[in-house]
């Protein structure tokens, strides 16, 4: 029933040096997108401050999630809730956003539907944390992500590596701001956006 991510091991570490700088000390922490629930594994972990909500759209992946809660048992992991950013969101008021690898893997529709629901779930100052790769201005930063961007597209062509310009019109538009993007390793970025 655990699904692991082999992608998960080499990000957590960077991830969750950003993710110090940025994570208020307490609170709620809505990740969206949350796949095997590793990740909320290690950060609920990490920050037991917060009490971190994960989430995802799909079955297989709640169980999973349930599965690695059940075996790590933290006492501020809570139960994973069923959410699909572009359907209605459960009624939730989060201090923070938490998003990892989904907006190259989803159509754009996606992407605009989280920055509308973290417009409406985050209070002001709060952070939206995005996580995965990137162009700029229409760059790929690294030619393994253009090669990336050409097998998503292969496999459904609604899904593409993101243009950071798209993404910060796309945040404006809900009152979100970009405050920094710090690269990664693996051409990877985090992006941090405030309400």
């Amino acid at each position: 029933m655990k699904q692991y991510a082999p992608a998960t091991q080499r990000n957590r570490e960077p991830i969750r040096e950003v993710l110090a700088r940025e994570l208020p000390a307490s609170g709620l922490v809505l990740e969206i997108a949350s796949g095997s629930g590793e990740h909320a594994v290690e950060f609920a972990r990490a920050f037991p401050g917060v009490t971190w909500q994960p989430s995802d759209p799909d079955e297989p992946a709640l169980a999973s999630i349930e599965a690695w809660r059940a075996e790590a048992a933290l006492p501020n992991l809570a139960a994973p809730v069923k959410l699909d950013v572009i359907a209605p969101w459960p009624d939730v008021q989060a201090d923070a956003l938490v998003c990892i690898n989904m907006v190259h893997i989803a159509p754009w529709e996606a992407a605009l539907a989280l920055f509308a629901g973290a417009g409406r779930v985050l209070a002001p100052g709060a952070l939206l944390f995005l996580y995965g790769p990137y162009r700029f201005g229409g760059a790929f930063s690294a030619p393994s992500n253009q090669a990336f961007d050409a097998s998503l597209r292969a496999r459904d062509p609604r899904w593409g590596v993101r243009d950071v310009d798209d993404l910060r019109a796309a945040a404006d538009a809900q009152g979100l701001q970009l405050r920094d993007t710090v690269a990664l390793p693996a051409n990877n970025h985090a992006l941090v956006f405030r309400r």
